[in-house]
Formats: structure tokens, C-alpha cells, sequence
């Protein structure tokens, strides 16, 4: 694993206003698949959840075809740099609460996520856990960020972990459920790949009031989209961390640009241990 700092002067001032004002005034920004994950397991690309729920088979016949139709009619819409953003977040929200509704339709269950969990498609990376303890003891809130389509899985997964801690917030998208674990409806708000970001925090009071006076902020992702997790707060210090993970040739020159410190090769979350480690 290489690790590339791009940005050494923002590295410095993020050293320095953390040992000057203290934890209490950090907060944690993360994306979960293939960040706080591996991107492949035993050399194969970790695959969605939903990819996981339709290889399984735990979904009707029908499923597949539909999303698929789904992916045909939006996704256009989301990469055509033609189409203002406004319309876009317009798209999107039709989009996943589309999805939900297939997934309902389709027959999702507690039990099907619950096997999702346990299969050996989804490891974090040697150190994440070393990496939660971490911001626990130091009462560092840590927001879960995530568009996927079943984030119920990600609490479930921590859960599996016994990393399910007090500080971690999961800002994911929900189903409610009957008595006998079936998928009868989406908590809102629904997150897609447009509203990803922390202007959503300000209507999830709960979580936006462990963070609003925490001014100093570490970002985790693995894409470049993951950078707008931050967008619409008033941030004074920010340290953004990519994991490129494929790609290296291509993709490197891009995350240089855009992160401040890229890891390449992914590898583990020791860099980041080191770093806060060495602020206590």
C-alpha cells in the first residue's frame, strides 16, 4: 500500500488544530463500502448489497429485470453533465424510492439482510476496528454515510462486529418492518447519490447537535463523489483521506488533485491509526 500526501500544509494545520483545541472539536465524516471495507475480497471486487441480495436469490424472479429498467431510465440522467443538479436530485429521489418499492414488492426480509451480514463478501480493513475504538474512547462522533440501497445491513454489520458503539451515527437509508421482518416501507429520508452530504443533518436533529460546534473534520471515502459528504457545513479545518483501490494509473492524478492524502493499493486503515494516534 502507498500512501501519497498531496496536501502537507492542510495535513500540518489539521495536526495543529487538533492538538490546540482537542477531540471535542473533531468530527468524522465516512463512507462504508470499500472505505471502511475492502474493495475486493480474495481478488474479487466487493459487490453491492443489492448485487449480494440478487446472486443470492433472496429476491422474486423479476427483481433483476426491473432494476435493471430502473438503471436504464435514471442513471442517464445522473451522468449527463447537461442536466442541472436541481433536476437531477429530482431524478434521483424517484429513482431509489422507485428501488425501495421494488425491493418491497420483491419480498425483502430482516432474514434476508441478516445472511448478507454474515457472508464473507464484506470485511473491513485490518485496523477499522482499532480505528472505532479509537474514536469511541475519545467520544469523537463518527457519521456512517451511505446511498446504498439496504443500509440497514451497515448498523446490522457493526453490529455482527460488537463495534456498534455510542458515537457512530448512520446517516443510510431504512425500511420499517412488519412483525414478521418483511420490508413494508422507507424511513425517510431516503439518501441517493445527489443528497449525500450534511445539509441532510439539519432535519436529523439528534445527529446534527453532536456535531454543529465540532468544527474540525475527517473525511474518508473511496470516490470522489465521497468529498461532497461535507457540503453545507461550516467547517474550519478539513482533512480528506481517499482510498483509490483500483485503478492506480488512471485514477491517481485525480485523487492527488482532489484529496489531501490518497492511499493507494487498498490496503489498511494504519495511516490513519498513526496520524491520530500521534495528536493524542
Amino acid at each position: 500500500m502507498k500512501t501519497l500526501i498531496s496536501n502537507l500544509d492542510n495535513l500540518e494545520k489539521f495536526k495543529t488544530k487538533i492538538m490546540s483545541e482537542g477531540w471535542q472539536s473533531l468530527h468524522v465524516l465516512a463512507d462504508f463500502d470499500r472505505t471502511l471495507t475492502y474493495g475486493a475480497v480474495n481478488g474479487v471486487k466487493t459487490p453491492s448489497i443489492i448485487s449480494i441480495l440478487r446472486d443470492g436469490n433472496h429476491l422474486t424472479a423479476d427483481y433483476a429485470e426491473q432494476a435493471h429498467a430502473l438503471f436504464n431510465k435514471y442513471h442517464p440522467i445522473e451522468v449527463d453533465i447537461n442536466i442541472s443538479i436541481s433536476e437531477k436530485k429530482l431524478a434521483m429521489q424517484e429513482w431509489w424510492e422507485a428501488h425501495n418499492k421494488l425491493l418491497i414488492e420483491s419480498g425483502l426480509s430482516k432474514s434476508d439482510l441478516e445472511e448478507v451480514v454474515t457472508s464473507d463478501q464484506i470485511k473491513f480493513r485490518e485496523g477499522v476496528v482499532e480505528l472505532l475504538e479509537f474514536l469511541r474512547d475519545q467520544d469523537i462522533p463518527l457519521i456512517i454515510f451511505s446511498a446504498s440501497g439496504c443500509g440497514d445491513v451497515i448498523e446490522m454489520f457493526f453490529e455482527s462486529k460488537s463495534v456498534n458503539f455510542k458515537n457512530i451515527s448512520y446517516l443510510t437509508n431504512k425500511f420499517n418492518w412488519d412483525e414478521s421482518g418483511r420490508a413494508i416501507s422507507s424511513v425517510q429520508p431516503i439518501i441517493h447519490s445527489m443528497n449525500k452530504d450534511e445539509t441532510l443533518l439539519e432535519s436529523i436533529p439528534e445527529i446534527y447537535q453532536l456535531i454543529k460546534d465540532r468544527k474540525n473534520v475527517l473525511l474518508l471515502g473511496d470516490s470522489i463523489g465521497d468529498l461532497g459528504m461535507v457540503t453545507g457545513f461550516d467547517y474550519e479545518c478539513l482533512l480528506t483521506i481517499g482510498f483509490l483501490n483500483f485503478d492506480y494509473n488512471q485514477s491517481r492524478e485525480l485523487y492527488e488533485e482532489k484529496f489531501d492524502i490518497v492511499l493507494e493499493g487498498d490496503g489498511d486503515a494504519g495511516f490513519i491509526n498513526e496520524l491520530l494516534m500521534k495528536l493524542v
